[in-house]
């Protein structure tokens, strides 16, 4: 029998994500992003060693922090550079749910030059998102016709 070198259900590319407190990211993004527990590997401390939802058609790994092997959150860190980018069907109710259970508003919703409406949170334990549903197919030309319009000390 042949392995696939990427399991089934996966993607290429699948962020793993240090939380202080994994069990309680597991909540959050069941109630702001509709996630499904796929796996829970209970650790030491009774920290989560691994777990892994998912969100849409992509998985989403996370665990507690482990400082001890270098593992560790945006909260210890002081923030995170990283955005994880989320589409969905109905931007406005999505970011609606995610800052009802807790996440803290980064920039409101809005339709942006490029075609999307588009909306930034941080969740509780300091991940950033960026929530899009994609409206309209610009080419490159009019997406910097839009661009223009829209923030015009950039034209």
């Amino acid at each position: 029998m042949t392995v696939s070198a990427i399991p089934q259900g996966m993607h290429a590319l699948t962020a793993h994500l240090a939380c202080a407190g994994a069990a309680a990211a597991i909540d959050f993004y069941q109630q702001a992003f509709g996630a499904v527990e796929l796996t829970r590997m209970p650790g030491p401390d009774n920290r989560l060693m691994h777990a892994s939802v998912r969100i849409g058609d992509s998985v989403l790994m996370l665990s507690d922090e482990f400082p001890e092997y270098g593992g560790k959150g945006p909260l210890t860190l002081g923030g995170s550079p990283v955005t994880l980018h989320l589409y969905v069907p109905n931007v406005d109710e999505v970011y609606a749910r995610a800052v009802a259970a807790g996440a803290t508003v980064k920039m409101p919703v809005s339709d942006m030059f490029w075609g999307d409406r588009y909306g930034q949170v941080t969740d509780p334990f300091g991940h950033n998102w960026s929530i899009a549903t994609h409206m309209h197919d610009y080419t490159p030309e009019q997406m910097d016709e839009q661009m223009k319009k829209t923030m015009p000390q950039h034209g």
